[in-house]
């Protein structure tokens, strides 16, 4: 099997290149390489590579920013999957699209399955549901969607390593205790991922996280919790727990956000991991760095 991975350099890109499979020959490109926003790149570079199947991480994920810069956020999120969605009916490859579960507006009180109706509260989830509604359009048969949540990894800018610096750098902090979601490690999705490649049959939208909830204050206590005991930090930080009214940002977030991934967990036979589990697996990991 050949795969191409678009935004190869992100943090999920980054995991999808450490955890190929040996029989996968990949192909890794950045948005230097390709940016999906531009159709006759898009063509040409499947063209070129003839890839069996596109692992589509390229992505506007600002959530604040797409608030003032939504044509930017659909372009990307919107118009760059579209392209993708046109260049492989063209060439006959596979897309796997990876979305989010900023799609839903958390007003559930159980976990969102894959076909409850979205209803995105801000820009940066009407812009992720605009590419997948194109994609499906274009590639019914022939692309699976996957809505992940809370990623996170050693690689790039993300919550975990903004509460790692913070702990470090202060003695008290304040985290949001009202928004409930599924911490995911990067590795975790990532090898889901493969798995579903070896599922030519499987097309639709699917959900992956690693396993269980939490609040970003339990996230950011959990984290101070393990890297308090591997080392990593070395004092620990008082950690106040607020309301979503206390910290007000440009994009409402939902506040519950839960994703039900038993569907994948069935197609793939595979099961997830607890996110506390694999929060500490990945904090082990930098430790040895």
């Amino acid at each position: 099997m050949k795969a191409l991975i678009t935004g190869a350099q992100g943090q999920l890109g980054q995991a999808l290149l450490r955890t190929c499979p040996d029989a996968v020959e990949m192909v890794a490109l950045s948005r230097v390489d390709l940016d999906i926003t531009q159709r006759d790149q898009v063509l040409a570079c499947l063209r070129e590579h003839q890839p069996d199947v596109v692992i589509n991480c390229a992505a506007y994920t600002a959530v604040d920013g797409a608030e003032t810069d939504p044509d930017q956020a659909l372009e990307i999120n919107g118009e760059g999957v579209a392209n993708l969605g046109r260049a492989a009916q063209l060439t006959g490859t596979r897309v796997i699209h990876v979305s989010t579960d900023f799609v839903f507006d958390g007003s559930a009180t159980k976990p969102y399955c894959p076909d409850h109706e979205p209803r995105p509260l801000g820009m940066y989830g009407h812009s992720k549901l605009a590419g997948e509604n194109r994609l499906q359009e274009l590639l019914p048969l022939g692309s699976a969607v996957v809505r992940t949540s809370w990623l996170y990894s050693g690689d790039g800018s993300n919550f975990v390593k903004t509460m790692l610096r913070l702990m470090a750098e202060r003695d008290a902090l304040s985290v949001v205790a009202d928004q409930q979601g599924s911490p995911t490690w990067t590795v975790g999705l990532a090898a889901a991922l493969w798995r579903l490649c070896d599922h030519p049959e499987a097309h639709g939208i699917y959900h992956w996280t690693d396993n269980g909830s939490c609040s970003w204050y339990e996230f950011a206590c959990a984290i101070q919790e393990e890297a308090l005991a591997l080392g990593l930090l070395k004092k620990q930080a008082a950690i106040a727990a607020i309301s979503t009214s206390e910290y007000p940002t440009p994009a409402v977030r939902p506040a519950y956000s839960v994703l039900d991934c038993s569907r994948s967990h069935r197609m793939l036979d595979m099961q997830g991991t607890d996110w506390r589990i694999q929060l500490r697996n990945m904090l082990a990991e930098m430790g040895e760095l």
